[in-house]
């Protein structure tokens, strides 16, 4: 029989049905590991159905998108998957914690090629175990296999969560003011921005994956999970004095701070104030990256700023399970540019 007279299937055309089918069986355990009380539906369903917390008087949901970037490129060149669910859980949910929100649900979708079952497998794993660190439950999500638009065995990942915050409590930096402190949260790494200047470094330097990087190597310097803040940071709101959040993304701390203070005020922030993990200085070398460069593409050691009161630096630290200092203060902003580096 001629190509031209074979009968033609779905899986034929690259799509293969059962092992669609297949993933889900396999994830089932994981994303019922994540489940909340609010949620009222199973895996499986044409929508998620979830109820609104108890205790809330005056709730607002609280939603967010992100996804993880050319650091998918990394985990698929090193052959590791099992942390980067857990960064796009987290590119989400510190998003949300920006604004004072308890994370409630997320969806996921992942495309790619050809589906490969344990690549998929260990993505979708990843991404429950996020969700768990979160107390978000994973609510469902869509797998699509596009041969065409993907090559085999590559992939992307966006995630999609829904928060919630009591409308009184929520977090906007309207109370931020010249003489508060900025308190910087140390990061895991790189976290999940600046991966296409990372690649280009790794490409010029030829360092090989196994190189010692402190007491690790340079691909798991690299590929370590971005930090989830919320099961540190949320616990303190109704404790402590607040006045804004950041979560240290794209734009590095040049640009994220400032995005949530008055226009009427800027930054100072003295570099030399925390220690900069291995990972950083060796980026900055090999790639001969200039200072300012570092600071606005990547976190260089700080993923999530406090905007606090002068007198509660202490009560903070003494609180906050997770290393952090001191890093500089709200100023008058008398120009254009809103951060100095001091």
């Amino acid at each position: 029989m001629s190509e031209l007279n074979t009968p033609l299937d779905y899986r034929t055309a690259g799509v293969d049905i059962d092992a669609g089918n297949a993933l889900v069986e396999r994830i089932k355990p994981a994303v019922k590991a994540t489940m909340r009380r609010e949620v009222l539906t199973g895996l499986g369903g044409f929508g998620s159905l979830v109820e609104l917390p108890e205790g809330y008087q005056n709730p607002v949901l609280v939603s967010g998108t992100d996804g993880v970037g050319t650091k998918l490129l990394l985990a698929n060149k090193f052959g590791d998957y099992s942390g980067i669910g857990i960064d796009l859980v987290a590119m989400c949910a510190n998003d949300i914690l920006v604004q004072g929100a308890e994370p409630l649900f997320f969806l996921d979708y992942f495309a790619c090629g050809k589906l490969d079952l344990e690549q998929a497998t260990e993505v979708i794993t990843s991404i429950a175990e996020g969700c768990q660190l979160a107390g978000c439950a994973l609510v469902g999500g869509e797998t699509a296999e596009m041969p065409g638009v993907y090559q085999p065995g590559d992939f992307d990942l966006a995630g999609f969560i829904v928060g919630i915050a009591e409308r009184d409590n929520i977090i906007n930096g309207s109370g931020v003011q010249s003489g508060d402190w900025l308190l910087g949260i140390a990061s895991s790494g790189p976290h999940s921005n600046g991966y296409s200047l990372i690649r280009k470094v790794l490409q010029r330097s030829g360092a090989p994956a196994d190189l010692e990087m402190g007491d690790s190597t340079l691909a798991n310097a690299l590929l370590a999970p971005t930090t989830i803040y919320v099961p540190y940071i949320l616990p303190l709101l109704s404790k402590l004095p607040i006045h804004g959040m950041a979560h240290i993304t794209g734009g590095g701390l040049v640009e994220n701070i400032t995005r949530v203070i008055p226009e009427n005020l800027g930054i100072e922030i003295d570099p030399n104030s925390w220690p900069k993990p291995e990972v950083f200085s060796w980026l900055q070398q090999q790639g001969q990256i200039a200072d300012l460069e570092m600071l606005r593409t990547f976190n260089c050691g700080i993923g999530y700023v406090l905007i606090i009161p002068e007198h509660s630096i202490d009560e903070w630290q003494s609180h906050l399970p997770l290393e952090c200092w001191p890093i500089g203060q709200v100023k008058e902003s008398a120009d254009q540019q809103r951060v100095r580096f001091i």
